[in-house]
């Protein structure tokens, strides 16, 4: 499989970046763990994972240089991150990885895994991991959790567009993003049968994942995290303290 890898890189001017102030750097990827940039934690991983063409989306100069420096083509951003992988996907085309530039924990194994377990069945796949597997290795991480009849489960920031057909998803993301202040337009799409059984607490992560490609008219898929380090990005300086003593723990 010729996988190729985009890292998303990109902030808005106008938003505070609360990391990057606090480390005093231009942008939170470019804060250090163990003597290396987030950014080059990141691409260290994927390239672990044997993916050579690796590409950032970012619109700092700063970042583009570091980006530069470990050899990453430079690809621009977009108003918004579902825009941004559009830019991507029209390039590179599937399959193509998704991944983000505050990830710093990220390993080469998890991401073989992540392919191996979606490739062949999936036009698009997500990794999530388990609330449990989260707090055993966080137990006071602060993350946004998604329940459902199986669990709580948290974004892993990792995305397999595996095949032409995932054009669909990332259009209908960039219509999420539009609609993001109507919330019924959203709810609209999943259909009323979806969102009954989510209200009953019946319905599973993997079915609703599922469900949600049919509604596109695409094979989706869950891939479980087996390590719930995976669920643990940087946003805040708290973040990063963390995932200092996590680094520093597994050296």
């Amino acid at each position: 499989m010729n996988l190729r890898a985009v890292v998303l890189a990109g902030s808005r001017p106008e938003a505070r970046d609360p990391v990057a102030e606090t480390e005093g750097v231009a942008h939170k990827v470019l804060a250090e763990v163990a003597g290396q940039t987030l950014l080059e934690r990141v691409m260290r991983a994927l390239r672990d994972a044997g993916i050579e063409e690796i590409a950032v989306s970012a619109n700092h100069p700063a970042v583009e240089a570091e980006a530069r420096r470990l050899g990453a083509t430079l690809l621009p951003t977009a108003r918004g991150p579902s825009e941004s992988v559009g830019l991507a996907f029209e390039r590179f085309g599937a399959p193509l990885l998704v991944t983000t530039g505050d990830h710093p924990l990220l390993e080469g194994g998890w991401v073989k895994a992540f392919v191996a377990a979606a490739t062949g069945e999936a036009d698009v796949a997500v990794m999530l991991a388990e609330r449990d597997r989260v707090q055993a290795t966080a137990p006071d991480t602060r993350r946004t959790w998604l329940s459902f009849a199986d669990g709580q489960w948290s974004g892993c920031n990792l995305f397999l567009l595996a095949s032409p057909a995932a054009s669909r998803a990332i259009a209908a993301w960039k219509q999420v993003e539009a609609d993001r202040k109507r919330p019924w337009r959203i709810a609209r799409r999943l259909g009323l049968g979806t969102l009954w059984s989510y209200w009953r607490g019946k319905l599973t992560l993997a079915e609703a994942v599922a469900r949600l490609g049919r509604a596109l008219e695409v094979n989706a898929m869950l891939v479980p995290a087996t390590d719930g380090r995976a669920a643990i990005d940087v946003d805040k300086p708290e973040d990063l303290a963390l995932v200092r003593q996590l680094a520093a723990q597994a050296r």
